[in-house]
C-alpha cells in the first residue's frame, strides 16, 4: 500500500512515517517545511495538494495549527489550516482515489459531559482550534466519501514538546510544581495512535469517525504525578490546583474523554489503558530527562 503522511516532520507524523518503514509500507512524506520530507506541501494551497497527492492509496492528514491559545487571536490563519487545508487535501484525494485519515480533537466538543463523548455526538467547540478542526472534520467528509476522522487528544510521544517532558522538567528544577485536577482526559502516545491508523487501514473499516485515544482516564494532575514517578522523584511533589488559578485564553474542556464504541463496532482494539501504555512509553518519551 502505498502511503503519503502530511505533517511528517510533527510528534505524530514523525511515529507515523518511522512505522509505516518499519512495517515495509511505501512511504512518502510531506511537510510545509522541507527538512528530512520527499515533498514540500503548503495544504492551504488546492493546487499544490492536487501535484503533490498522486500515486496514493492513503493521505493521512497529520498537518494542524495547534497553537490553542494563539487560534484565538489568529483564527482566520488558523481556519485556513485546520479547514481549508484538510478539505484541499480531502479534495485531491478524492480525485486521485485516494482514502483521507484526518486527525481531529476532543476540542470539537464542550467539554461539559460527565460520560465519554460518542462519536455522533454533537459538536459544541468552545475555543477557536476547536472550531476550526470541527469544521475541518466537515469539510474532509464534504470532499472525499473514502474517509476516516480520528479525534484523539492529549498527544505525547518522544519526537516533540509534550507535556511529560515538561513536567519531568520542571519537577527536576523546581523540586515541586502545582498542576490542574479538574481536567480530565485520556493520556494518548504518538506511537501507539500511529498503530492505531495502520490497523483502521488494514481493517478496511467503513468511512467514519473514530476516536483514538487510550482507554480509562484520569486528570493533569494524576497523569503529572506518574510522570514524575518516572522520572524517579516522588509523586507527592506534584500539588493539585485548579483551572481558575491557571486562566489562558482559551477554554480548555473540563471533560475531554472519548468514547471507542465504534472501533468496537469495526472489531477494532482500542487503545490500551493510559496507564499501562505510560509504563511502556516513559523511558522512550522522556529520554535523556531520566
Amino acid at each position: 500500500m502505498r502511503w503519503l503522511v502530511v505533517g511528517a516532520n510533527g510528534m505524530l507524523g514523525q511515529d507515523l512515517v518511522r512505522l509505516l518503514q518499519e512495517r515495509g509500507e511505501a512511504v512518502r512524506t510531506a511537510d510545509r517545511s522541507a527538512s528530512g520530507v520527499t515533498d514540500v506541501l503548503d495544504i492551504t494551497d488546492a493546487r499544490a495538494c492536487v501535484d503533490v497527492v498522486t500515486d496514493v492509496d492513503v493521505v493521512v492528514n497529520c498537518a494542524a495549527y495547534t497553537a490553542v491559545d494563539d487560534a484565538e487571536q489568529h483564527e482566520a490563519t488558523a481556519f485556513a489550516v485546520n479547514a481549508v487545508g484538510a478539505g484541499n487535501l480531502a479534495r485531491a484525494a478524492s480525485r486521485s482515489g485516494a482514502r483521507i485519515v484526518q486527525i481531529s480533537t476532543d476540542y470539537v466538543f464542550d467539554g461539559a459531559s460527565e460520560t465519554p463523548y460518542a462519536e455522533d455526538g454533537a459538536l459544541a467547540p468552545q475555543s477557536a482550534y476547536g472550531r476550526t478542526k470541527g469544521a475541518g472534520e466537515w469539510a474532509v467528509r464534504a470532499e472525499c466519501p473514502d474517509h476516516l476522522i480520528v479525534r484523539t487528544a492529549w498527544l505525547y510521544g518522544a519526537a516533540g514538546a509534550c507535556f511529560p517532558k515538561t513536567i519531568a522538567r520542571i519537577a527536576a528544577e523546581r523540586g515541586g510544581l502545582d498542576v490542574i485536577d479538574d481536567q480530565v482526559g485520556q493520556p494518548t502516545w504518538t506511537s501507539d495512535l500511529a498503530d492505531l491508523i495502520l490497523r483502521l487501514v488494514a481493517a478496511r473499516v467503513p468511512s467514519g469517525i473514530y476516536h483514538g485515544t487510550s482507554s480509562g482516564a484520569v486528570s493533569w494532575h494524576g497523569f503529572a504525578q506518574a510522570i514524575v514517578a518516572s522520572a524517579g522523584l516522588d509523586p507527592q511533589i506534584v500539588r493539585p490546583t485548579t483551572s481558575a488559578q491557571f486562566v489562558r485564553p482559551a477554554p480548555r474542556p473540563a471533560y475531554s474523554v472519548l468514547g471507542h464504541d465504534a472501533l468496537e463496532r469495526v472489531a477494532v482494539a482500542p487503545i490500551g489503558s493510559w496507564a499501562e501504555r505510560w509504563a511502556l512509553a516513559s523511558g522512550s518519551v522522556l529520554g535523556a530527562l531520566v
